[in-house]
């Protein structure tokens, strides 16, 4: 900060002092403006008149010349000080802390987890032994063709209805006109084929329950490793939030840490920033000496 300090002129002081140097080295500059050559009159029915007054260049022109100088000098010289001193205020006023030092802390990345999926019945079927899963095949095959033989639509059944209804003897015509008896010889009773429906009927059930059996057995595979990948799912995902929960906590704590030295370091520089931008304020021209005696001239002296 040029020449400012402790002891000297105040800002009031010193702008006043600009504004008569000012003043007084545009009075100079008038009466530079007016000196002449020579003077000039007229003389008009014997009355003389002067048309211009000689102003000569006097003989202390030097000195004004270099009082001139100096009034501008010396207002240069407080103006610039003025100046200097609002730059310093207004210099500080724009410093800020420096608080590159503090490490902010990252916001905590919880490693994501992997999840199981649900599977599905292949995977069901899968899981049977391959003893077990032939004899299911054998089992569904077997429900199937017996089941289709005494199906009311089946061989059986259309035995069964037809037997009833089939005659003694039936006629074959040899020519036109001409019949011969056909001897039917039957050789199903109605008490047979009931009970040939029942044995069958009888396989039936007990492949179609193996198959049932097995195809249950399946479901229960598929329901059991189903609420197995859930509850897997569901601790993985409390392990995660119980995780993610405990790094956010740690993670806050040293936000909070950070936040509040920053804050603390701030207010530290504030409140010391405020004394320097004090003191500066409190500053005063230190007037150099060799414009101490244009000062002198408009100084009042302080009792």
């Amino acid at each position: 900060m040029r020449n400012l300090a402790k002891n000297g002129l105040s800002m009031s002081q010193a702008q006043s002092i600009s504004n008569l140097c000012n003043q007084n080295a545009q009075e100079i500059e008038r009466e530079l403006n007016s000196y002449n050559n020579c003077s000039k009159s007229i003389n008009v029915g014997g009355q003389n008149y002067s048309l211009q007054e000689g102003i000569p260049v006097p003989g202390d022109i030097l000195e004004k010349l270099k009082n001139k100088g100096d009034l501008h000098a010396c207002q240069a010289f407080l103006m610039e000080a003025i100046k200097g001193k609002e730059a310093e205020i207004d210099r500080l006023r724009g410093i800020q802390p420096e608080l590159s030092h503090l490490v902010k802390p990252e916001r905590p990345v919880v490693p994501d987890y992997d999840i199981m999926y649900d599977v599905n019945e292949s995977w069901g079927w899968s899981m049977l032994t391959d003893a077990e899963y032939s004899e299911y095949l054998q089992a569904e095959a077997m429900a199937a063709h017996l089941g289709q033989f005494i199906h009311k639509n089946g061989k059986l059944s259309q035995l069964r209805k037809d037997l009833p209804n089939t005659p003694s003897i039936e006629w074959f015509e040899v020519e036109e006109g001409k019949k011969t008896p056909v001897k039917v010889t039957k050789h199903h009773v109605s008490a047979a084929l009931l009970g040939i429906h029942e044995d069958i009927a009888d396989a039936h059930r007990k492949y179609e329950q193996r198959v049932n059996y097995f195809k249950a057995k399946v479901k229960n595979l598929v329901s059991d490793m189903n609420a197995h990948v859930q509850k897997v799912n569901a601790d993985k995902a409390a392990e995660f939030l119980k995780l993610e929960k405990e790094l956010m906590e740690k993670y806050q704590i040293a936000m909070d840490a950070y936040n509040g030295e920053i804050l603390r370091l701030t207010m530290e520089f504030n409140s010391q920033r405020e004394l320097t931008i004090k003191d500066t304020a409190a500053l005063r021209i230190n007037v150099d000496p060799r414009f101490q005696h244009v000062i002198d001239m408009f100084i009042t002296p302080e009792n």
